[in-house]
């Protein structure tokens, strides 16, 4: 499946090493304001080449909005966005074209197509990410429109840990390459990070999220949990190799009598003296904030020679070439938030039919 949502949908199209990538928006209600520097803003976050801890592919990621958009505003129609690729290097590739990268998805692809597009990994490229960072950029322009605010940050980097996210200043996140809004913090990621390049190595992390403002009643009983869907959001991005949300499995140490968060009332509000569910309940958002934490593997591309397979099961030797991140995590952050805001968006608007 290319695409995701039910009534904020989108559906996401093209190749790392293809003339473009992009991606359809179904669903938008007509009249949101399309702020087209925001989606750029977006979009810049994700981009390669920040720093020196991430790619070095060259992309600007500009976007042209072909559809779905008149005066300013959503028309109700698809909106479709195209990034065009500017900055490929497909011969880097040409070495990977008969082997099997070790932990990619090569194997698979070949196995499940009878062939594959080896140029970046083609479809299962993070590249294709992009075209879901500017969907989020509207879905996240939808949610300002009622209050909700999503902030994703680096809280993991290898055995480097930030606090836990209440005693943060989340404002500071994007003050540093890694984007841990703790600085002193940050610098030691810095430092592993760039360690970890030299030794042409990768490095994997953890990206935390936080919703704020989210409305009590959000999410469907069963099947579509409010946190099953999240789940489903972040395990669906590249890299990723878990999903926690509230107190995850630290949350097993302690007994029920520790762990229930306990109601009160507050202006006429129901609250919860601690938050260990998460803010979400039965599958459904309680109005407490929603958090969560996405572990991301080190790159699988690594700048030093592994044993593999060839096409025709044969033993092969596959060394890293092109241009790839050390470590994942700071561009997965607006990743994270953008996939949070499908999922939240999409919910805003079924919620609507929940009651007369």
């Amino acid at each position: 499946m290319n695409s995701y949502g039910t009534l904020f949908r989108i559906t996401t199209f093209g190749e790392s090493h293809g003339p473009a990538i992009g991606v359809v928006v179904d669903g938008c209600p007509a009249g949101l304001e399309i702020n087209e520097a925001f989606i750029q803003q977006e979009l810049s976050r994700r981009r390669p080449g920040q720093s020196k801890i991430t790619t070095q592919r060259k992309e600007e990621d500009s976007f042209k909005i072909l559809s779905g958009v008149f005066e300013g505003k959503s028309t109700g129609t698809p909106i479709a966005l195209l990034i065009e690729n500017q900055d490929q290097r497909s011969k880097d590739y040409s070495h990977v074209e008969n082997v099997f990268r070790p932990s990619h998805a090569d194997y698979t692809y070949e196995a499940k197509y009878g062939f594959r597009d080896h140029r970046g990994g083609g479809r299962s490229s993070a590249r294709e990410t992009a075209a879901r960072v500017a969907a989020g950029a509207i879905a996240k322009l939808l949610l300002q429109e009622q209050g909700i605010n999503i902030q994703a940050f680096v809280s993991r980097v290898g055995d480097i840990v930030t606090p836990h996210y209440t005693s943060l200043d989340l404002s500071k996140t994007e003050d540093n390459i890694v984007r841990c809004p703790d600085g002193e913090v940050a610098q030691k990621m810095i430092s592993l990070i760039d360690a970890v390049r030299l030794e042409r190595d990768t490095i994997g992390g953890v990206v935390t999220c936080v919703i704020k403002n989210s409305p009590v009643g959000l999410g469907e009983p069963v099947f579509d949990k409010l946190h099953a869907e999240l789940g489903k959001a972040m395990l669906s991005i590249n890299a990723v190799k878990g999903f926690e949300y509230g107190s995850g499995f630290e949350g097993v140490t302690l007994r029920g009598s520790q762990h229930n968060d306990i109601f009160y009332t507050e202006d006429g509000k129901v609250r919860t003296k601690t938050n260990f569910s998460g803010g979400v309940q039965g599958g459904i958002s309680n109005g407490e904030e929603i958090y969560f934490n996405v572990a991301f593997k080190p790159v699988a591309t690594i700048m030093q020679d592994q044993d593999t397979v060839d096409k025709d099961n044969n033993p092969a030797v596959v060394s890293g070439k092109g241009r790839h991140d050390p470590c994942v995590v700071p561009r997965a952050v607006p990743i994270v938030e953008a996939m949070a805001a499908l999922v939240m968006a999409d919910f805003l608007l079924r919620a609507k039919s929940s009651k007369l």
